[in-house]
């Protein structure tokens, strides 16, 4: 793993990401190809004026890779073997979960489109996910309500939309694969809205058991993901407390879930919300947080609890991967 970019101090994320509005450009006659600083390799993925953005370990923070430019971007994430970013577009009655290069020169191009012949009845994609060997995508389908677990290879063949099965879950959330690429854990409960289990799904089989009936005592649901460790021992979800916001909360993986740990708190500052966990090795999770009221990207330690530190500024729905 390449060097940690500088960590900028708390009390620069105004000027930072004030700084970093120059760089959100909209091409109103280009359909993808991107611009900005440097190369991509390792790092966040995120998305900015609804175009998506790359940040390599390397790089500059204030200075972006800009991969899109046709807006409608939403919800990134990058294949394991960095090449690639998978997300979902949606404009109009469109929606399309598309890939783009890591190289920011080349063109979007569409995985797999929302219609009625291809998915009957769906109304909506979320959460994409590539497996470990970045040649399958796992997707959130919606349906009314309800919602399940899809995949699709990465050039577009092979869809197959699982049966949620019998064990009382009616919906599930984002996905996140375990280390054998066969399986992923997510967020699963009656609605939607009420993703308060953890599920453990084969992707070859569409077998789903349930993993944990609980999230813990303090987290009610899980509001957007759950990310499984790269080793596969523990879990980082975004719970929402009792209080209506939401916090990082971590817990092993065995047999059954571990003592859940609450990882993020903001002791003096109200309102705030940690979300969009990803994992940057097995000792470190990175996430969303709207502290000083502004959106960015922090990192924190597992062996720790507190607010995290700024790694870059101006930034909605991240993801972390490459190699």
């Amino acid at each position: 793993m390449k060097a940690l970019w500088r960590i900028f101090g708390l009390a620069a994320v105004a000027g930072l990401a004030a700084g970093c509005e120059a760089l959100d450009g909209f091409d109103p006659d280009g359909g993808g190809g991107g611009s900005g600083g440097g190369s991509f390799s390792q790092g966040f993925v995120f998305v900015r004026d609804r175009n998506v953005q790359a940040v390599d370990e390397s790089g500059d923070p204030n200075s972006p890779l800009r991969l899109t430019t046709h807006g409608g971007a939403y919800e990134p994430t990058v294949a394991p073997n960095g090449r690639s970013v998978a997300y979902v577009y949606r404009s109009g009655s469109t929606v399309e979960l598309r890939s783009v290069p890591t190289t920011g020169q080349g063109q979007p191009s569409t995985v797999f489109a929302l219609t009625a012949s291809s998915c009957p009845g769906c109304s909506n994609f979320r959460f994409p996910v590539f497996n470990p060997a970045s040649n399958v995508i796992v997707f959130t389908v919606y349906r009314g309500n309800t919602s399940s677990l899809a995949k699709v290879n990465a050039d577009g063949s092979g869809f197959v939309l699982f049966n949620n099965g019998n064990i009382g879950i009616n919906s599930h959330g984002a996905a996140s694969f375990f280390p054998d690429g066969q399986t992923v854990l997510s967020a699963g409960g009656a609605s939607a809205n009420q993703l308060n289990q953890l599920v453990r799904t084969n992707v070859m089989s569409g077998a789903s058991q349930v993993y944990s009936f609980n999230l813990g005592n303090d987290a009610q649901v899980v509001a957007n993901r759950v990310a499984v460790s790269p080793d596969g021992s523990q879990v980082a979800f975004d719970g929402q407390t009792s209080g209506g916001t939401t916090s990082i909360f971590l817990a092993p993986l065995g047999q059954i879930l571990g003592s859940v740990k609450q990882l993020t708190r903001h002791t003096g500052e109200l309102g705030v919300s940690d979300t969009w966990p990803s994992w940057r090795g097995n000792t470190e999770v990175t996430f969303l947080s709207n502290a000083g009221g502004s959106d960015n990207i922090y990192r924190i330690g597992i062996a720790t609890t507190g607010a995290g530190s700024l790694v870059v500024p101006s930034a909605l729905e991240p993801s972390y991967g490459g190699r």
